[in-house]
């Protein structure tokens, strides 16, 4: 057990046991549920940005308190781009039904990469699961990115990638009519969005392979078997199991991720039960990749500061 101690002398600070060699720390007496000082918020995030998911178990929080959580650490966004919210009362909520249509996630994917801004990072509260199965599992796409050999992090630094999520969505938006306010503007077609195959995280500069199987369909410039190829190349090398840390959900775990560098996949095991989730996304801001990485000095700025962009 490894025990990580990110208090500076003057404060109380958070120990943490990692979970797995590239991402993944479990944070215990901690809770959520009550308001978080500065000093605290500082601690949980720099060590969401050393670890990039973050286990919280044994968590008492509502609706309100998730909330709370959730601007603790930024701006909440919509609930989803197309999916209904929770409830009126509650519009940054995502209510995850394993029974309903669009609640599948056993695909490796990172939240929203459809959007032009995709969120910084999610809060998952467990709120109804099974004695077993509905595991969930994350890959560090920073590990990703450093495992490939060097020809392909030179090719991938100058590649961008098409988002959608009409595979994933459109049915759903056919039904409903529209999606949700997100961000300005409400969703009534899910267009294809372009980023970086590399992305430069905006607090530590460090690159990942922003990419995944869920929303990412083309290399641009690319013939369309070429960019199969290589997708399915970048997308199996994301998913190996050194690569990953997997969870085993109890009622009342909360896990906060780094949703600019990493993916996740739920498994599709639960059989004749429901399983509830909560989830609440944060604002992020637009990839940028080697190639357009001016702002990094910025970025490094705010890391420093331990901020989050608002």
């Amino acid at each position: 057990m490894t025990i990580i101690d990110f208090a500076p002398a003057t404060s109380r600070g958070i120990a943490v046991e990692r979970q797995a060699s590239t991402l993944g720390a479990q944070v215990r007496d901690v809770d959520l549920s009550a308001p978080l000082d500065d000093q605290l918020v500082a601690d949980l995030r720099a060590a969401l940005l050393t670890h990039k998911v973050l286990f919280f178990p044994d968590q008492e929080l509502d609706p309100a308190s998730h909330v709370a959580l959730a601007e603790a650490f930024g701006t909440p966004t919509a609930a989803h781009p197309v999916m209904p919210p929770y409830d009126d009362r509650y519009p940054q909520i995502w209510q995850i039904d394993n029974t309903k249509t669009g609640a599948r996630n056993d695909i490796w994917h990172t939240d929203v990469t459809f959007v032009q801004r995709p969120p910084l990072g999610s809060i998952l509260r467990a709120i109804q699961v099974p004695d077993f199965g509905g595991d969930t599992s994350w890959a560090c796409l920073e590990a990703a990115y450093n495992s490939l050999p060097t020809p392909l992090q030179r090719l991938a630094d100058g590649l961008t990638a098409f988002h959608d999520g009409t595979n994933e969505f459109a049915s759903t938006l056919t039904q409903r009519g529209h999606g949700n306010d997100w961000e300005g503007q409400t969703y009534t077609r899910l267009d294809a969005v372009e980023h970086p195959v590399v992305r430069i995280h905006p607090e530590t500069g460090r690159k990942s392979l922003f990419v995944n199987p869920g929303f990412t369909t083309a290399i641009k410039g690319f013939e369309p078997s070429d960019s199969r190829a290589l997708l399915d190349l970048f997308f199996s090398h994301i998913a190996r199991p050194e690569h990953t840390v997997r969870h085993r959900w109890n009622s009342g775990d909360v896990v906060f991720w780094d949703n600019r560098n990493t993916v996740h996949y739920a498994n599709d095991d639960v059989v004749d039960f429901q399983r509830l989730m909560h989830r609440i996304t944060l604002t992020g801001d637009e990839p940028h990749g080697p190639a357009n990485s001016g702002n990094q000095g910025l970025a490094r700025e705010r890391h420093l500061r331990g901020r989050f962009p608002q």
